[in-house]
């Protein structure tokens, strides 16, 4: 299971499993691979709950244990 992670460890976390981004449009960030649009929270200094991260992995397509080993 994911735990907190700060804003920009989750944004490098992407890019180590091959998204591109973050990228501005509309009210969120989004980071793309291929042609999957994947929306992240705005930094606002918090870290963002691991409830939040499980929702973002399942839009992904990520396995928790993929996410795990980066």
């Amino acid at each position: 299971m994911p735990k907190n992670i700060s804003w920009r460890k989750l944004v490098q976390k992407f890019k180590s499993l091959g998204f591109d981004g973050p990228h501005s449009g509309g009210r969120h960030l989004f980071m793309i691979k291929g042609g999957l649009k994947v929306r992240i929270p705005n930094p606002h200094g918090k870290d963002i709950s691991r409830h939040l991260v499980v929702e973002i992995l399942k839009q992904a397509g990520i396995s928790h244990n993929d996410w795990d080993k980066v």
